[in-house]
């Protein structure tokens, strides 16, 4: 069987913690893969992994390379992949990839790319972990083994159980990503146009009464309206402040169930907060809730022409 090939893209921040990502890339070697473009993890430009150009030519290159690789990673998020969407070669970019296997992966500041790139071209990338996450000093085997278990089946499925019991069985394009970068796209050409989608969203560090905003701008924007269903992933680190006089996730979340008006499923295992799943931007999803047992099924997307590498990485 042939190796895995994953070419490492940073489009964000750069390498600020380079044991992680040096333990990132050991894994994934000991697991039998070929990693390539391990350059980009030296690029420093101010607080990003290289100028604007050397980021936009990490996704552009995908459109002109003789061999694709499987897998291109993100290395990690922070901010700065909003600055390359002017610069991206849409065309080119579909021409070459929207036949093609190639897994394009990454969460946080990455969810700017997949919504340019699913709104200007219908491109289906994946939400997971960057290899910032898989170099974690203790990895967690949940994501490797849903990262593996997404890339290399034509479907995968996850379950939970919600903390609010609730009655759905929806189908819909699966789509979303990081909250704060979700709601900054808003009203430009780069957010896609979904109806009848399954939306999952999460965040790291903001406040509630930051995220209640933020999904009241989905709200009256009308975005929230033409979905399926909302599901919450993990909103790690959002604590109130000293003002808030009780007012937490837990009443920011139910003031937004309230005026939702489509339904509204919390605990998906998936954000900043350790664990994440890989779920394919633009693939299609039938979401079920049986009281509080809920499953995401998800299924054509691209995915691997071969088996998950065989030998079982380390984790040191």
């Amino acid at each position: 069987m042939p190796e895995v090939t994953i070419r490492l893209i940073a489009p964000s921040g750069y390498a600020h913690d380079p044991t992680a990502m040096t333990r990132g890339v050991a894994r994934l070697r000991e697991a039998g893969c070929v990693v390539e473009g391990l350059e980009v993890l030296q690029r420093t430009t101010l607080r990003f992994a290289g100028s604007d150009a050397e980021r936009a030519a990490d996704i552009n290159a995908l459109a002109s390379m003789e061999s694709l690789p499987d897998i291109a990673l993100a290395t990690r998020g922070g901010y700065g992949a909003v600055r390359l969407l002017s610069h991206l070669h849409y065309d080119a970019l579909h021409e070459r990839l929207h036949d093609a296997r190639l897994a394009l992966v990454g969460h946080s500041d990455f969810t700017a790319l997949q919504l340019a790139l699913y709104a200007k071209r219908g491109l289906c990338t994946f939400s997971g972990p960057l290899l910032a996450d898989l170099g974690a000093e203790i990895r967690s085997e949940f994501s490797w083994r849903q990262f593996w278990g997404t890339l290399t089946s034509s479907a995968n499925a996850v379950t939970w159980s919600p903390t609010t019991a609730a009655e759905v069985d929806v189908q819909g394009t699966l789509w979303g990503g990081n909250l704060t970068t979700l709601c900054s796209l808003l009203g430009t050409p780069y957010f896609p146009e979904i109806e009848g989608g399954i939306l999952f969203v999460e965040d790291v560090c903001e406040s509630p009464y930051r995220i209640e905003r933020m999904l009241y701008q989905l709200q009256l924007s009308g975005v929230l309206g033409r979905q399926q269903a909302l599901v919450l992933g993990s909103f790690s680190r959002c604590e109130p402040g000293s003002r808030d006089n009780g007012y937490d996730l837990a009443a920011t979340f139910a003031q937004i169930r309230a005026i939702a008006g489509v339904p509204m499923i919390d605990g998906l295992p998936h954000g900043h907060a350790g664990q994440q799943l890989t779920l394919p931007f633009g693939g299609a999803a039938r979401l079920r809730v049986d009281g509080h047992a809920a499953t995401l099924e998800f299924s054509g997307y691209p995915h691997l022409a071969r088996s998950a590498p065989t030998r079982t990485a380390k984790n040191p």
